[in-house]
Formats: C-alpha cells, sequence, structure tokens
C-alpha cells in the first residue's frame, strides 16, 4: 500500500476544498496515513467540528509574521519526509512559495502533487509539482438570495407608474375643444403629483458592502492588523473582490474606515478606531 501524508495550508484553501482534497487522496491512494492542516488559533476553533470529521489533525501557529505558518509546514514536511519515508506526500496549498520545498521532497525520493483552489493557483505554480489538482470551491446560496429579495422589490416598483401616465395624456385633448374649461385644464397638471411613487425607488436598502467587508475579516473588528494578501483571499472566498482586482482599492473605497499600512506600498490593513 502507498503510503501518503496530506498537509493543508488552512489559511490559504477553502474548507471545502480541503474536504475534497481527503476525498480524492483516498480514492485514489486507499489510505490517507498522515493528515495535518497548518493553521492559525481561530482557525482551529472555527473548523474543529470538520478536522474532527475528516480525522484532520491542527497543527496551531502561535508565532507572528508572515509566512510564519508556511514555515511551520515546510519543516513538518521535510521532518516527516525523513523520518516516516512516505512514498506520496501531498500538498493543499494555492501559493506558489512552496516551490523549494517541493524541489527537496522530491529529492528526498517522495513524489509530491499539489491540490489547489480554483481562481487563486496560478500556473507557474502547478508546474513544480510531480502532479497539480485544481479543485473548485462549491456553493455560496446567500449571495444569490439577497439578489433574489432585491429583484421582487424592485419589480413591484414599477407596476403602479404605467397607470398614471395614460390619465394625464387624455386631459391636453379637452383643451383645444372647450376654450371656457381652460381653468379645469389648468387644475388637471395640479394632479402631476402622481410621480411621487416615483420617489420610493430611493428608499431601497443599498447592499452593505462594509458590514459584508468586517463579516470576512473578524480579526479587524478585534483591532487586530491583517496582512492585504490574507485580506484579499478572504474577500474573494466572499466574492467581494475578483480574481485579478486589488483589495487597496477595496478599503480604499472606505478611507473613513480603513488605514492602510505604511503609507508608501502599504501591505497591512487596520480598522481605524
Amino acid at each position: 500500500m502507498t503510503k501518503t501524508m496530506l498537509l493543508i495550508d488552512a489559511d490559504n484553501v477553502s474548507t471545502d476544498v480541503m474536504e475534497q482534497a481527503v476525498s480524492a487522496l483516498l480514492q485514489e491512494h486507499g489510505a490517507l496515513h498522515v493528515r495535518r492542516a497548518y493553521c492559525t488559533a481561530e482557525s482551529a476553533l472555527k473548523h474543529q467540528q470538520l478536522f474532527k470529521r475528516l480525522g484532520i489533525r491542527p497543527m496551531v501557529n502561535l508565532a507572528a509574521g508572515k509566512n510564519s505558518t508556511d514555515i511551520a509546514m515546510a519543516v513538518d514536511a521535510l521532518d516527516l519526509a525523513i523520518s516516516e519515508r512516505p512514498d506520496v506526500i501531498a500538498i493543499a496549498s494555492s501559493d506558489s512559495d512552496f516551490a523549494p520545498l517541493v524541489a527537496r521532497l522530491r529529492e528526498k525520493g517522495c513524489r509530491v502533487v499539489g491540490i489547489g483552489q480554483q481562481g487563486k493557483t496560478g500556473d507557474e505554480t502547478q508546474t513544480v509539482y510531480d502532479q497539480f489538482t485544481v479543485l473548485a470551491h462549491r456553493g455560496k446560496p446567500a449571495p444569490a438570495r439577497k439578489t433574489a429579495t432585491r429583484t421582487r422589490g424592485r419589480a413591484a416598483v414599477p407596476a403602479p407608474l404605467p397607470a398614471p401616465v395614460p390619465a394625464p395624456v387624455p386631459a391636453p385633448a379637452a383643451e383645444p375643444s372647450p376654450a371656457p374649461a381652460r381653468k379645469t385644464t389648468r387644475r388637471k397638471p395640479a394632479a402631476a403629483p402622481a410621480p411621487a411613487p416615483s420617489a420610493a425607488p430611493p428608499a431601497e436598502p443599498a447592499p452593505d458592502k462594509l458590514r459584508q467587508i468586517l463579516m470576512a475579516m473578524p480579526e479587524l473588528v478585534r483591532g487586530d492588523t491583517v496582512e492585504l494578501r490574507i485580506a484579499a483571499d478572504r474577500l474573494r472566498e466572499a466574492g467581494l473582490l475578483s480574481k485579478s482586482g486589488s483589495s487597496t482599492k477595496v478599503f480604499g473605497a472606505y478611507a473613513e474606515r480603513f488605514e492602510l499600512l505604511p503609507a508608501k506600498n502599504p501591505n497591512k490593513v487596520r480598522l481605524k478606531a
């Protein structure tokens, strides 16, 4: 039986992709001897039910600083390659920074396969591995429901508008024949308040994008500073940022609420007090 290990960059791929990765490796190799997810303490608590169900061991990283979780995973990968001598090591991450680790594991005699998330994995990342699989993050029904609600709300508003339009049209025709009835005709324009219904559309609630941003990154609400690289990943997962979009533009639109650090060439963001 092939000895297979799965190491997950849990701050980089969604829980849905993690679940698909475990299922795909079990189907291909028949067993998955080591299952580890490298993440922050907050992520470990948030996804503990999933980790228990899939038999994944969370490797909590308390150290602060850029790439500290990635480094912890790289150290463990080399240690396992030397001590356990696995046949296959699977790395679930869309990050291209693991290229040197992949090359070193291959030198140790391991077959290294990669698993990435669709929309986050570049071609330069995929070519490094012996085999690479891109998995799609499935489903986000909540946004679709909100859109449907807004559509129904708008469809109901135009309906009353056509009725008032025909009423004023015949009124002008009465003006030419009865000259004395000019005063009555003047009163009819007074009925022009009929356009009042058009004031209703502005009352429609606009999407609260700021609230969605804060829900995607609860660390900002707690007063923490978040790296723009991580912030961009969170915004894409929440559907608030396109694949090629810039997170600095998203935060810049709310300059009164968010502060980009440092001022020149920012790489972090925090919520203003």
